[in-house]
């Protein structure tokens, strides 16, 4: 029987996939497996008996990666689950960033009493008069999976799109449309585009990507959009940039006061995902990755260790190690199994920067004593055994 713990509420039709085999536990300390979404994990000490963590979302800046690591936890998230309703909301902030929809809303309100509304409408409308989008130019940093979706709506909508991804995949490059043209320095993107919209992971080298040297070369009337992460825009450059009418506005899915006090900031209370649709796509995915990898072993959209699949074991029993990526790892376990007589009918090995991670079906039922012995070589985080 494996447990699972919640440190967020997660959708109930994710959860219904977990079947007779799995129970909810509330003590941390019982669970195999961990489900999260916003939580912040980075004081969390998980105990040896946690395997796996998954991330109903995209973003994992909440989760101690290095820590679970070296744990040996495999560390899962949902690329693509909520990109739809992410992107139909960055489609909502072009048009709320390029029409004066909200301040046009709020002065009907304000004059709601008034009996000659529809009549003293006619003579303002001209003050919230705002430009289309058709035919504008919009540049796209990061063509991952909601960056796509973004760039191939826009071009429907008739904006010329520049996408700009040094790392993109190839499965993604099928996947955007011809019409997108590929952009290799960023700075033609700030220059040339009356919209930029970013999505691209937070990590080290993309925090405050967007600064007072990028914001420099802008035109005066470009719109910023941000439904990726706050801190990819420097808070500093963006406020400066507001207050001196440097850029025309900045649309953004994370609110702070300093921001929100400013006029050309559209600013929206961390909404992106936040549709019944995106949570239940999240919660689907994230209890389908971790039944894979706790019944068969298998790693798909792990953040931290390996893409690595060998199906369902028809063999004996399965073994997986995780393990650091340092030579002659692969020998010492073919060489430990081989010394024991145990007989190995089907194997996988992949690595991924530091760490690996190894699935071997083997023609024997192996015993813990057995086991022990690998668990017991230099550089091995955490093995564990289905059968």
């Amino acid at each position: 029987m494996y447990q699972y713990h919640c440190l967020n509420p997660i959708a109930e039709v994710g959860l219904k996939r977990f079947d007779g085999s799995y129970a909810k536990t509330d003590n941390i300390n019982d669970a195999d497996a961990i489900l999260v979404r916003s939580a912040a994990m980075h004081d969390v000490d998980l105990p040896e008996r946690v395997c796996v963590i998954g991330r109903a979302g995209a973003g994992v800046n909440n989760i101690p990666l290095g820590k679970y690591s070296e744990q040996g936890i495999a560390v899962f998230n949902t690329p693509g689950a909520n990109a739809n309703g992410v992107k139909e909301l960055v489609l909502a902030g072009l048009l709320l960033s390029s029409r004066d929809i909200m301040a046009g809303i709020y002065w009907v309100r304000s004059e709601r009493q008034n009996e000659e509304l529809e009549q003293l409408a006619e003579k303002q409308k001209k003050n919230f008069a705002g430009r289309e989008i058709m035919g504008k130019k919009l540049g796209v940093i990061g063509l991952g999976a909601i960056g796509i979706l973004v760039a191939n709506a826009a071009v429907a909508l008739g904006m010329e799109v520049y996408g700009y991804d040094p790392y993109i995949s190839v499965s993604a490059a099928w996947k955007l449309s011809r019409d997108v043209k590929h952009i290799t320095d960023v700075n033609d993107i700030y220059r040339e585009c009356d919209y930029i919209t970013i999505h691209v992971p937070l990590i080290e080298s993309t925090k405050g990507m967007i600064g007072a040297e990028a914001i420099s070369l802008m035109k005066q009337s470009a719109v910023i959009l941000n439904f990726a992460r706050g801190p990819l825009v420097d808070q500093k450059a963006i406020v400066e940039a507001l207050r001196t009418n440097r850029i025309h506005k900045y649309v953004t899915d994370f609110p702070t006061s300093d921001i929100a006090s400013l006029k050309g900031a559209i600013v929206i209370p961390h909404l992106g995902a936040s549709t019944e649709e995106s949570e239940d796509n999240c919660a689907i995915m994230a209890v389908d990755e971790i039944r894979d990898y706790l019944e068969n072993g298998n790693i798909h959209n792990s953040v931290n260790f390996p893409n690595c699949d060998m199906g369902v074991c028809k063999d004996a029993m399965r073994v997986t190690i995780i393990h650091r990526n340092i030579p002659n790892m692969l020998t010492k376990f073919t060489a430990t199994f081989g010394d024991l007589g145990i007989n190995i009918e089907r194997m996988a090995n992949e690595t991924r920067g530091e760490y690996g991670y190894v699935i071997m079906d083997v023609g024997n039922t192996v015993n813990e004593a057995e086991i022990e012995k690998i668990r017991n070589i230099q550089g091995v985080l955490k093995v564990r055994v289905m059968k």
